[in-house]
């Protein structure tokens, strides 16, 4: 879903599963991986959205945040910079409606990729699964 850059040359992802998807209603739960010292830009969702962090560890904004962790987002609230600890992070998220985002204060999400020697890369392609499956 994500990708950069990071100083020494290596890539590093967001990996998502979808677990479960419907257009109506609207929800998306989502099992996520960051790897190791990827960069999330702050951003917000079109729907109430929590985050339970099941390994590893990453900064949220200014909060360190471990297994057990529950985060929870009201519709519209925007967070980050996220940044995957040095084991990565490992999430189950759930968006109760409509799942697309918002950036939200680019120049937080540049001044992470600075300090980190990292480079945003182009998304890789995404394609939403059908609701048929």
């Amino acid at each position: 879903m994500r990708a950069q850059r990071n100083a020494d040359g290596t890539e590093a992802f967001v990996h998502e599963k979808w677990i479960a998807y419907s257009s109506e209603p609207t929800y998306l739960s989502l099992y996520a991986r960051y790897d190791p010292g990827m960069i999330v830009r702050r951003h917000g969702h079109r729907s109430p959205h929590i985050v339970f962090m099941l390994e590893g560890s990453c900064t949220i904004g200014d909060e360190e945040c471990g297994p057990g962790m529950h985060v929870e987002l009201p519709y519209g609230a925007a967070f980050g910079p996220i940044v995957a600890g040095p084991d990565g992070a490992t999430m189950f998220e759930v968006m109760m409606g409509d799942p697309s985002s918002w950036g939200d204060r680019p120049e937080a999400f540049e001044a992470a990729l600075r300090s980190a020697g990292a480079t945003a890369l182009p998304h890789p392609e995404f394609r939403p699964p059908s609701e048929d499956r």
